[in-house]
C-alpha cells in the first residue's frame, strides 16, 4: 500500500477569507505516479485542477495540471498554489522556477501574495460574426465590446470584452453553440469582461489602474461550468490589452466569482517592457493523505 500526501489551498482568495477564492489539491510527491492514476485521482476530487509535484532538472519542480477529464499545459491558479506548497516543502523560496508542459514560469511571493511571470502572448482574430458569438454567450449582439479575440499566454482561450457589468451578470453560454467554437486544442473556453465604473472616470484609466468584472466558462461532464477565479485568463486578459494597445504600464484588479458566492480577487500587472504579471493571496485549508494499493 502507497501513501500518497495532499493539501487544498485556495487561491485568488477575496481578503483572504478561508472560503473564496479558487480551491486546489496539490499532491506532494507524484513521482511514483502514472498518467492514468493521476487522471483518477484528479476525478476523484473534483475540482477544477488537481496538481502533482515532480522532481526537475530545468526548475525547482516540475508540475502536472490535470481536471477531472484532461491534463493541462499551464493554468494559472494551479501555478501559484502549487508554488505556495512548494515554499512549505521547501524545494524553493519566495522565488521559484515551474517547470510546466507550457514551459518554464517563474513565481515569486510577498508573504503569500503569490504572482506568476506569464509567456508572451500571441493573439488571433475570432472567425464567427458577432451575431453568433453573441449568441453563443446568450447575449445580444449590442452587448458586446471591442474586439473579441483569441490569446494564447500559455493556453489559448476566447477573451471577450462586453459592454457593461449588466451583461456579464446575465451571461449564460449556450453548451451547443459555445462548443462549436474552439481554441487551438479543440476545447471551448471563454472568458468575458468589463471594466467597472467608479469615480474618476473609466476604470481609472488615466492613473494606469483599472478594476474589471470578469467570467470565465468551461465545459465539463457535457455542460458549461463556472470558474471562480481563472490565472490564465487574466493572463490572457493581459495579452488582450497589449493586443489593443491599453496605456502601458497597467494595473487591474479584477473581481470573479460573484455569480457562483465564491468571491475571488485577481492582480494583473502589465510593465513599460510588455511583461505580464498575475498574482493573487493564497491559503492553505487543510491537508491528508490517501492510501492506494
Amino acid at each position: 500500500m502507497s501513501i500518497h500526501r495532499f493539501r487544498i489551498v485556495n487561491v485568488f482568495t477575496y481578503r483572504r477569507g478561508a472560503l473564496t477564492g479558487n480551491p486546489l489539491c496539490v499532491f506532494e510527491d507524484g513521482a511514483e505516479l502514472d498518467s492514468t492514476t493521476m487522471q483518477a485521482l484528479a476525478r476523484q476530487f473534483n475540482l477544477s485542477e488537481t496538481t502533482f509535484i515532480l522532481p526537475s532538472t530545468r526548475a525547482d519542480a516540475r508540475v502536472r495540471i490535470f481536471t477531472p477529464t484532461y491534463e493541462m499545459p499551464f493554468a494559472g491558479h494551479p501555478t501559484l498554489g502549487t508554488a505556495h506548497v512548494c515554499r512549505a516543502l521547501k524545494l524553493g523560496t519566495d522565488a521559484l522556477r515551474l517547470e510546466m508542459q507550457a514551459g518554464i514560469i517563474p513565481v515569486t511571493a510577498s508573504g503569500d501574495r503569490w504572482t506568476l511571470t506569464a509567456l508572451e502572448p500571441t493573439w488571433r482574430e475570432v472567425e464567427e460574426p458577432r451575431g453568433v458569438l453573441a449568441e453563443a454567450l446568450g447575449l445580444e449582439s449590442a452587448d458586446l465590446g471591442e474586439r473579441p479575440l483569441w490569446i494564447k499566454s500559455g493556453k489559448e482561450q476566447l477573451v471577450v470584452p462586453l459592454a457593461t457589468e449588466d451583461a456579464v451578470r446575465r451571461a449564460q453560454p449556450q453548451f451547443a453553440r459555445l462548443s462549436a467554437i474552439r481554441s487551438e486544442d479543440d476545447i471551448s473556453m471563454a472568458y468575458v469582461f468589463t471594466e467597472r465604473n467608479h469615480a474618476g472616470g473609466r476604470g481609472g484609466a488615466e492613473s494606469g489602474k483599472r478594476r474589471t468584472l470578469a467570467r470565465f466558462f468551461f465545459p465539463q461532464n457535457g455542460s458549461m461550468m463556472e470558474d471562480p477565479a481563472t490565472g490564465s485568463a487574466t493572463a490572457n486578459l493581459g495579452g488582450w490589452c497589449l493586443a489593443v494597445g491599453w496605456p502601458l504600464p497597467l494595473e487591474v484588479e479584477i473581481s470573479q466569482g460573484e455569480q457562483i458566492a465564491r468571491p475571488s480577487t485577481l492582480h494583473l500587472h502589465i510593465d513599460a517592457g510588455r511583461q505580464i504579471r498575475v498574482g493573487g493571496d493564497v491559503i492553505e485549508l487543510g491537508r491528508g493523505a490517501l492510501h492506494l494499493e
